[in-house]
């Protein structure tokens, strides 16, 4: 966890946010009234004018997504997915709770940060429930290079044994990669702060 004060923001740390009037002047009018019920944002892999961060605001449905940027001074918390898995056990009994648990054991000895983002992260992060029965798994796996293909395999078939579907990104310093795509196609895309880049599978190790 990171308190007021502290920088470094990573896509997908989820912040809590004062002054929510200021951050939602410009906004669809449903974004006052989501930030007044839970005042936290995603950040978003974008750039933002220096002493501001991109971040996302979330409604009810999918339907209802927001992207801008604000001041970091509107920050009072931060937490970060690896900051959540403490709090699996406040997750209510759907099938991605049990899958969060099954990752833990295929993740965990790996011993690299990772964690729940999407529905399931919001949840833990604010205890707004925002998890369904329906709800996939997303996660995410933070890594200074990337791991060994047949790793990333295990990792893959382990996930799809689990009782909910994972969508596990793989995040880089130069931008993440959907696990499923890495392990499966010839070129996968690369999200970058400056967009989405398609490359060759065969050029993501040295």
């Amino acid at each position: 966890m990171v308190l007021a004060g502290m920088t470094g923001h990573r896509p997908h740390d989820l912040l809590r946010i004062a002054d929510v009037a200021r951050l939602s002047g410009d906004a669809p009018s449903w974004v006052a009234a989501a930030l007044a019920v839970t005042p936290w944002v995603v950040v978003r892999r974008g750039r933002a004018a220096s002493g501001r961060v991109a971040v996302g605001i979330r409604g009810t449905g999918r339907a209802r997504r927001y992207g801008t940027e604000m001041h970091t001074s509107c920050v009072v918390e931060s937490l970060s997915p690896p900051d959540l898995l403490s709090r699996a056990a406040t997750l209510p009994d759907v099938p991605a709770a049990a899958a969060l648990r099954g990752a833990a054991d295929v993740l965990g000895p790996a011993g690299l940060p990772w964690g729940p983002t999407g529905s399931t992260g919001f949840t833990l992060a604010t205890g707004h429930i925002a998890v369904t029965a329906a709800s996939d798994l997303d996660l995410v796996v933070r890594v200074a290079s990337l791991p060994p293909l047949d790793v990333l395999t295990d990792w893959h078939r382990a996930f799809e044994r689990l009782p909910a579907r994972v969508d596990c990104q793989i995040d880089l310093p130069a931008g993440a990669l959907a696990l499923a795509e890495v392990v499966k196609a010839d070129r996968v895309l690369l999200k970058t702060r400056d967009g989405p880049v398609l490359v060759e599978s065969h050029r993501l190790w040295p």
